[in-house]
């Protein structure tokens, strides 16, 4: 049912839509090189432009496919969450293409302006749409120009499309700030890992309020970590409602009782997540993973945090082929320095809490993408009408 004072029209009676150009034409009479953005730059409300191609074209072809500022990319599809997703290109290249696995939707702007339109088909009454009339393969969809075309677009009078585009801005603008801090806050815990984990910089020691001093050991992590393979899983031996089965770096709700570790260190033993660390403050069942214990005067958050520092160091000393697997004994001869057990848990503590910021601004994404969400059901579908004053609707 469209709300009152709405229309709902097909896409193509209030935009153009205009397929980008295909890859590998060969035989050009009069090639020029150009930008151009594949699904992989066409993100789910923003344009990624950290990576940008060229392609070939013929010369007098560069007006008909350049992007125009306010086209609305949306992708062909892909996996299920590419499918239809976009947003507006606002010229930051000139001139610049779209590949033929990318639309480019061209709104009437007196009827229908290009960020209601791209929040429109973002949102869950867009994806909906989507979903219904695409052609799917296991775990892939697309969509052709006609099913896009036919699009079924809420048109709401014009001062309404621009109060809910600005309501839903405002929105975009809080994600993008948390987004940046977390990146942030990930660089500088990462500066600040390098610095105290290597013993570059020295902390104050809580007990005489100077820096620590005295020199670090030269060692091997089994010397300061007991690491043990973990367990085999059986059918005899699973639970249900136990506790976490932690295997190749993901979990399973179940366990049995008796073979448990807690406050524990795994490291993945085999497959895609082979060298993943994570660190279980609970009980867990360490199926297909190393586990690592720290040893008496060493501290486990220490070795946490240091294995983190080196978790690409770990993913290159896989072996084997098509199933790498890391074991043990691979673990056990890597080389680092330690200090005295009061410092590794300062320099702890100091990363723990670091980490932690890093989640309370996680958790505050999560939760800025959900109430947006919310509010662009409510909003883009007329279940929740907004107020246009009469200088807005002028």
């Amino acid at each position: 049912m469209v709300p009152n004072g709405w229309e709902r029209k097909p896409l193509e009676k209030v935009a153009e839509i205009k397929t980008g150009v295909a890859k590998g034409k060969k035989g050009l009479k009069d090639p020029i090189e150009v930008p151009y953005l594949r699904v992989a730059n066409v993100q789910d409300g923003h344009i990624d432009l950290s990576e940008v191609k060229t392609i070939q074209i013929e010369r007098h072809q560069l007006e008909r496919y350049s992007l125009q500022v306010g086209d609305v990319l949306m992708t062909e599809g892909g996996d299920f969450d590419k499918l239809g997703r976009g947003d507006v290109w606002q010229g930051q290249i000139v001139p610049c293409l779209n590949q033929n696995h990318v639309f480019a939707v061209r709104p009437n702007k007196q009827v229908l302006l290009p960020y209601f339109l791209a929040a429109l088909s973002g949102s869950n009454y867009g994806k909906t749409y989507f979903l219904s009339c695409a052609k799917r393969s296991t775990n892939l969809a697309s969509i052709n120009s006609t099913q896009l075309k036919e699009f079924p677009v809420l048109l709401p009078p014009l001062p309404e499309q621009r109060k809910i585009a600005k309501i839903l801005s405002t929105w975009d603008r809080s994600i993008a700030t948390t987004k940046k801090l977390i990146d942030a806050s990930k660089q500088q815990k990462k500066a600040l890992m390098q610095q105290l984990l290597t013993g570059n910089k020295r902390l104050i020691d809580p007990e005489t309020g100077k820096a620590f001093e005295g020199k670090w050991e030269n060692t091997h992590l089994s010397n300061i970590a007991s690491i043990k393979k973990g367990k085999a899983l059986s059918a005899k031996n699973l639970v249900a409602g136990s506790y976490p089965v932690i295997a190749g770096g993901k979990s399973s709700p179940y366990s049995h009782v008796d073979f448990t570790h807690e406050n524990v260190i795994t490291v993945s033993a085999s497959g895609a997540y082979a060298g993943y660390v994570s660190y279980h403050p609970y009980k867990i069942w360490a199926s297909d993973c190393s586990v690592v214990t720290a040893k008496p005067a060493n501290y486990l958050g220490f070795i946490f945090q240091w294995l983190q520092l080196n978790q690409i160091r770990i993913y290159s000393m896989q072996s084997g082929g098509a199933q790498p697997h890391i074991y043990p004994k691979d673990l056990e001869v890597m080389k680092l320095r330690v200090p005295k057990i009061e410092e590794q848990q300062k320099i702890a503590s100091v990363l723990t809490a670091a980490d932690k910021e890093i989640e309370l601004l996680e958790a505050k994404l999560v939760l800025f993408k959900q109430e947006k969400k919310a509010l662009m059901q409510q909003l883009l579908t007329g279940k929740r009408r907004v107020k246009v004053a009469e200088t807005e609707a002028a």
